[in-house]
């Protein structure tokens, strides 16, 4: 005898809006760091290798410990993870806040703040909808999701730049920090009525579903690819800022402030549409093409910022390109892994695929700062990501996106 659950699944408006809710404030709060990265090396005397260790240490232990958080998620519910994700988010701003040395300083951004976007970002979400949300449906709601978290985004990047100007980097972090505890409410709202009920699938065991994706050609390539992705958008989002300022020496026009803040928050506008076209188009069009095409994109773009002459203008057309092609993988490459391998342990494994795209972002936010040190110039690290984009370009054309085979249906 079969039960019907649809009646205790969240509705699909439930899922858009507070899921949605919950990244925009999740992603949208991160993507403002670098803005902070010269107020508070210059306020505390650090070197910018101290900042970016801290941002690379807490994208490393994103990634790290993602595919724990994802499975915890899958398999008691994810309300639990959420609220200790929004606890642990305002700690770590509020840590920042008050830390007088770079260890507390590294401990609060890097150790509470991984910790918490574990809990509040894309993996965790993603499997509330990918139970929740009908297949034919799944990619473009993806999209949606993600477009929620660009808008974050685009909304929090002059957000803070204003608390920046009006009340300095540490009072600017303790609002944050209240911002974040706004996470806890939205959790509760995407909770799911019987999480047991909603494990679509056989009795597959999470060992076993382990094995299977890490011994499936496609998972591994998919794994590679967000190792770039990582990689190229967090460098972008920590090292911009002072590039920009860097270079006011040969190009004066482009280190005022708001020129940087005007160009991140473009990122995030842009990355609302990108997002959201990524997942109407992945309802269409093979989605490993669309991955190859917005990694190649990225390395053209970068090579037509770093190597034509900077002004304003050509820094916004570069943000805006950027933008549109920042976080379009997210929805393309969790929809795949859901496609492959179905929705029981979509939180994990997309976990497992995003502690790829935390170890690119550890290597492009700490290695952006720890060349620029040793060598008094970003060109090395911009190269660098141009290369990887054409190896990400390559290596995603072959992935295969159909539905893994068993003797269990899942």
């Amino acid at each position: 005898m079969s039960t019907n659950t649809s009646s205790q699944k969240l509705t699909l408006r439930q899922v858009l809006i507070f899921g949605g809710l919950m990244v925009t404030f999740s992603m949208g709060i991160r993507h403002g760091f670098g803005l902070f990265n010269l107020p508070i090396t210059f306020t505390n005397g650090w070197g910018r290798e101290t900042f970016a260790l801290t941002i690379a240490l807490q994208n490393l232990i994103w990634g790290a410990v993602q595919p724990i958080t994802g499975a915890l998620a899958d398999r008691y519910g994810a309300l639990k993870i959420m609220i200790a994700g929004g606890v642990l988010y305002a700690l770590g701003l509020a840590g920042m806040a008050i830390s007088t040395d770079a260890f507390s300083f590294t401990l609060a951004g890097g150790l509470l703040i991984g910790l918490a976007q574990t809990a509040t970002t894309y993996s965790v979400v993603y499997g509330i909808l990918g139970r929740n949300v009908a297949p034919e449906k799944r990619v473009w709601a993806m999209g949606i999701t993600a477009a929620a978290g660009s808008f974050g985004q685009f909304l929090m990047i002059p957000v803070e730049q204003g608390l920046l100007s009006n009340f300095g980097a540490n009072d600017a972090l303790l609002i944050l920090a209240i911002m974040a505890s706004l996470m806890i409410p939205i959790a509760f709202m995407l909770r799911e009525p019987n999480t047991a009920n909603l494990q679509q699938g056989s009795n597959q065991t999470i060992k076993e579903a382990l094995r299977e994706a890490m011994g499936n050609p496609s998972f591994r390539l998919l794994t590679l690819g967000y190792f770039v992705c990582g990689f190229q958008v967090v460098f972008i989002a920590v090292h911009l800022a002072p590039y920009l300022k860097d270079l006011s020496k040969i190009y004066p026009d482009v280190g005022a402030p708001f020129v940087a803040t005007t160009a991140l928050a473009l990122i995030g506008l842009f990355n609302i549409f990108g997002t959201y076209a990524a997942g109407i188009l992945g309802q269409r069009l093979p989605k490993r093409y669309l991955l190859s095409s917005i990694y190649i994109g990225r390395s053209l773009a970068i090579i037509a910022f770093v190597y034509m002459p900077l002004s304003p203008t050509t820094t916004y057309i570069f943000a805006a390109i950027m933008g549109f092609l920042w976080l379009s993988t997210i929805p393309l490459t969790n929809a795949i892994v859901a496609q492959i391998f179905g929705v029981k342990y979509l939180s994990m494994l997309s976990g497992l695929v995003f502690f790829s795209h935390q170890l690119g972002s550890f290597c492009g936010a700490y290695f952006g700062g720890y060349l620029f040190d040793r060598t008094g110039s970003y060109l090395i690290v911009w190269n660098i990501a141009i290369v990887l984009g054409v190896f990400a370009f390559l290596i995603n054309l072959p992935v295969k996106e159909r539905a893994i085979e068993r003797l269990a249906v899942t």
